[in-house]
């Protein structure tokens, strides 16, 4: 048996196959899975994932797990929504993917967004009375939302209306937000 903390945890990961930020989606599923987590990464086709540096530069490539289409939500316990701008904004479009964040939502499991990943969430309806932070641009949507507050800090943690919310703002603070995911998971 290991003694690594999060093993027999499933995590499902949110992305389009363009646009995602590099660092926002490989350090979480790095780290995640070398704590003994089981990450499922969802995209919208079978296509690889072209991650970004700075939402201009081509980053590292990452072959999807499943897409929307076949995924099966219900099989895991915390949802990570990673940002960059250009796959935030493409998130929101996706009927799939909403539908995936208010399942989660409703049923009380945990959702992680980082940087602009609160977009979708926005769009999903689901950050009314909610406490987050973001990068700096998505405030004014998270509060016409129905978000009780924008706050700008390195990691916020709400469990304010049936479920757990963990947010960040950028990549730099990757360390403070992945501490908040495994503890929102080990408690789910």
């Amino acid at each position: 048996m290991s003694d690594k903390p999060l093993n027999g945890h499933r995590v499902l990961v949110l992305v389009t196959n363009y646009g995602v930020e590099q660092d926002e989606l490989l350090v979480p599923v790095r780290r995640l899975r070398e704590d003994g987590a089981d990450v499922t990464i969802a995209a919208v086709n079978p296509d690889p994932i072209q991650t970004l540096v700075g939402d201009r530069d081509p980053g590292e490539t990452v072959e999807p797990t499943t897409t929307f289409e076949t995924l099966d939500p219900s099989t895991h316990q915390l949802l990570l929504v990673p940002g960059g701008t250009i796959n935030a904004d493409q998130l929101r479009l996706q009927p799939k993917a909403l539908d995936t964040i208010r399942a989660f939502a409703a049923s009380g499991r945990p959702i992680a967004a980082i940087c602009h990943g609160p977009w979708a969430l926005v769009e999903a309806d689901v950050l009314n009375g909610k406490t987050l932070t973001s990068y700096p641009s998505v405030r004014t949507d998270a509060r016409n939302a129905g978000a009780k507050a924008w706050v700008d800090e390195a990691v916020v943690s709400d469990s304010a209306n049936g479920y757990t919310l963990v947010t960040s703002r950028t990549p730099k603070d990757l360390d403070d937000f992945l501490g908040a995911v495994g503890k929102a998971l080990v408690g789910s």
